[in-house]
């Protein structure tokens, strides 16, 4: 999964249920929706600050849904790609922004502008009446 995380296929719960929309007699037949369940809490793979972030980021339990293909296999494998993406998304720490000054050249930009825009504006109006 991550260089640093391994899940074991034990810890995601697989559901399956019938699938929507057309596809006549297979569709209404078979149950080739897939939707994907991972516990983070109860997971063995993560640490408490790595079960901390992905809580607070998606929430206790990630859930990732494929009801893309008529084969149920192939839906397996698009649920548990999906569940696997979002933890990753999930785990990711991101970069805390260090605040920085506006540069000069960017400070006479803007105030050249707005006096441009000023100006503009000056030539708009109508002459003072004499």
């Amino acid at each position: 999964m991550t260089r640093s995380v391994a899940i074991s296929l034990s810890e995601i719960v697989l559901r399956f249920s019938r699938s929507s929309g057309p596809g006549g007699q297979h569709a209404q037949k078979s149950e080739t929706r897939v939707e994907a369940l991972f516990d983070v809490e109860a997971s063995n793979s993560l640490s408490p600050a790595q079960k901390a972030r992905v809580s607070q980021k998606a929430g206790p339990v990630l859930r990732a849904i494929a009801q893309d293909e008529r084969s149920q296999l192939r839906n397996r494998e698009l649920a548990v790609g999906r569940l696997v993406e979002n933890l990753r998304e999930a785990l990711k720490v991101e970069r805390r922004r260090r605040p920085t000054k506006p540069t000069a050249a960017s400070r006479k930009r803007r105030l050249e502008a707005k006096r441009r825009r000023g100006e503009t504006k000056q030539r708009r109006r109508p002459p003072p009446p004499d």
